[in-house]
């Protein structure tokens, strides 16, 4: 079967976007979800990587390069992102039936869809191999419980009452490309030079969403779903001609090159902002040691210019696999001993409080600087850090 036009394509993107974000949640990763973030352990799992609260930077970076991106998409291709992707444009789609019929079976098999997007959307914070045996024992937490019935009231009023006028009234999005396209931005226009063609049938007008005649220029209301687009192939192909509207790079009749200044230059930060986040995905440390003071202990002379000082390491495994690391210290200006020392056993994902006890002696200052380190057996896992410890 030939697929024509643009429709055909959207619906099959819709469709496969509804299968990915759906279907995600339900795919795990050594162990994990795919992409989860776990509101218990403040952690978010990111397709086989578990990020520790610590290490929310590496999101701030990921926050700023799809927000580059997205302007980088504006410049060049316009609502793209409106009219093919948006989950909004995707469920006003999908439920296209309630605009034909506003009928109580109707009402309810919205309210149903809706009920699973709401379902799906917390999907992402309570894996759904836990939300469901809790939802069957009736154990589901009450909190649970008031975020899925709210946002089920409010995808279900949105798809019932607002649809495609959320995007040409509310959407910020759409406010926001007006500043951002320029004379080579992909839009979808009606060729002026075609003008005596038209045959004022105003199909056109009758199929947009949004209510628009784009006879009359580019509007921000459009969200180039391109229905128009294969309304007028349709109308025109009666009379064994092409369609007066259609996607262009600017408008009709416009040159001009696709590569300009400002291309150049959101799409090489966007690039940066890329690189960083994917070495930083990549080079994050599996372990990590922090030196806290032992509050239980107070710290006293043991001889002459000796000092016992006691520390807390708290030592966090990030990787999936229990490790086996070498405890030890040295004095970086003095002689030290610390105990306990050698190999210390860690879980996977376990964060370890570990009490030490440090001498230090041999010098004539009153403090010595310490590096405590541990070390994996391949050297893969290693973190170091200095302190100060009293010698009388």
């Amino acid at each position: 079967m030939t697929i024509r036009g643009i429709q055909p394509w959207r619906r099959l993107t819709g469709l496969a976007e509804a299968v990915i974000i759906i279907g995600l949640p339900f795919l795990r990763i050594n162990g994990e979800s795919a992409l989860r973030f776990d509101i218990p352990t403040l952690r978010l799992h990111l397709f086989g990587i578990s990020l520790w609260m610590d290490e929310f930077y590496t999101v701030l970076i990921a926050t700023i390069f799809v927000a580059t991106l997205f302007i980088f998409l504006t410049i060049m291709f316009g609502r793209i992102w409106c009219g093919w992707v948006c989950p909004q444009t995707v469920l006003s789609d999908m439920t296209s039936f309630i605009e034909r019929d506003r009928g109580p079976l109707s009402c309810l098999l919205l309210f149903m869809i809706s009920t699973l997007v709401a379902a799906n959307l917390i999907w992402y914070f309570v894996s759904p191999y836990d939300f469901f045996p809790l939802l069957i024992r009736g154990e589901l937490a009450r909190v649970t419980w008031i975020f899925w019935s709210v946002l089920t009231i409010i995808i279900f009023l949105n798809l019932l009452l607002l649809r495609y006028r959320f995007c040409a009234t509310i959407c910020p999005y759409a406010r926001l490309q007006g500043t951002l396209f320029d004379d080579r931005t992909l839009v979808i226009a009606f060729d002026e030079q075609r003008r005596n063609e038209c045959m004022g049938c105003m199909a056109c007008v009758r199929v947009c969403p949004v209510g628009i005649d784009i006879r009359d220029g580019l509007a921000v209301e459009c969200t180039a779903c391109a229905r128009c687009i294969d309304r007028c192939a349709e109308m025109m192909g009666q009379r064994d001609r092409g369609s007066l509207i259609n996607y262009s790079f600017g408008l009709p009749g416009r040159k001009g090159g696709l590569v300009r200044q400002n291309i150049i230059l959101i799409g090489s930060v966007t690039l940066i902002f890329f690189a960083y986040l994917i070495y930083l995905l990549l080079s994050r440390p599996l372990v990590d040691m922090t030196v806290l003071p032992n509050p239980t202990f107070q710290s006293g002379p043991l001889a002459e210019r000796k000092m016992l000082n006691s520390y807390i390491l708290s030592i966090r495994n990030r990787s999936k696999d229990d490790v086996e690391l070498t405890l030890k210290a040295r004095g970086l200006n003095g002689r030290i001993e610390m105990r306990p020392e050698g190999l210390i056993r860690i879980r996977a994902e376990e964060v370890k409080r570990i009490p030490v006890y440090i001498k230090a002696s041999g010098v004539s200052a009153r403090h010595v600087d310490v590096e405590i380190s541990i070390e994996s057996m391949d050297h893969k896992m290693r973190a170091r850090k200095r302190i100060r410890v009293m010698v009388r």
